[in-house]
């Protein structure tokens, strides 16, 4: 059976009602504290006293800062380190091992170390969003770029065409789907990360929200927070699926009508 996007966003939105009734349900037949579960109802309540009170909107707006700016570094040096590695092997031998390294290094031990380094404010939580964000970026450009067909490399060098042009119209419009999943994957990411760099001592920030209610054993306002954070999360996702999907057309639209691809055609 197909089913139709609108469907699909139906469905999804039905089941998360049902979700919702029934944990306001269960809190409720078995009279849970709202300091173990707060029922639904009382999220709500806190989300739009929070809203209307001005009070979540200060954190949001610094925990959105620090994230473009940690996502827009780490992707940009990804990419950047990406491209040089699936350029050069030697460069790949030598330099990739410090890079895996530098991932499998859990965060949130670096996290105190970068506020010793860097103070306290925004930028300790940038550099731990921009490292974050760094490694999907830079493995899927890496991958992408070495997806090129040997044949397609082969023609581009019998059409003259010079490394960076190679890099610039053939090698980076192949790898832009990998690329691109890169970036949705680096998303996410980027937001764990500002909320986990948050947490160690940041004066604002929703994951300062989420410390400061833990402190006040205020968990509706904890929740409030999560909900905010996760509805960020998946504006944040959306908006990487429209510019994938815009990119991708008029890569399409690009690939057709290269100069290279159609001087390719006139080869017997």
């Amino acid at each position: 059976m197909t089913v139709t996007p609108f469907k699909a966003r139906l469905l999804s939105a039905a089941l998360l009602l049902v979700l919702l009734a029934g944990w306001e349900l269960l809190v409720r037949q078995w009279g849970l504290s709202a300091l173990v579960l707060p029922a639904p109802s009382a999220v709500t309540v806190s989300l739009w006293s929070g809203l209307a009170s001005g009070y979540f909107w200060p954190h949001i707006i610094s925990t959105l800062q620090a994230l473009l700016l940690g996502l827009a570094l780490g992707s940009a040096v990804g990419l950047l380190v990406g491209m040089a590695l699936a350029e050069s092997q030697w460069l790949e031998r030598v330099f990739k091992p410090y890079v895996v390294v530098s991932q499998v290094v859990p965060k949130l031990a670096l996290a105190p170390l970068f506020v010793l380094w860097f103070g306290f404010g925004m930028l300790p939580t940038v550099l731990i969003t921009a490292l974050i964000c760094f490694f999907p970026l830079m493995e899927n450009t890496l991958t992408g770029l070495r997806q090129v067909d040997a044949s397609r490399l082969q023609l581009f060098q019998m059409l003259g065409a010079t490394r960076l042009q190679t890099l610039l119209r053939l090698k980076l419009q192949v790898g832009l789907p990998a690329i691109l999943a890169g970036l949705r994957v680096a998303v996410v990411l980027a937001l764990v990360g500002v909320v986990v760099a948050e947490f160690m001592g940041a004066s604002k920030g929703l994951g300062a929200v989420v410390i400061a209610a833990q402190g006040m054993m205020d968990t509706t306002l904890m929740f409030a927070a999560l909900v905010l954070i996760a509805v960020i999360g998946l504006l944040l996702y959306q908006l990487c699926l429209v510019l994938e999907r815009r990119l991708l057309r008029s890569h399409a639209t690009s690939t057709s009508t290269s100069p290279f691809t159609s001087r390719s055609r006139d080869i017997p």
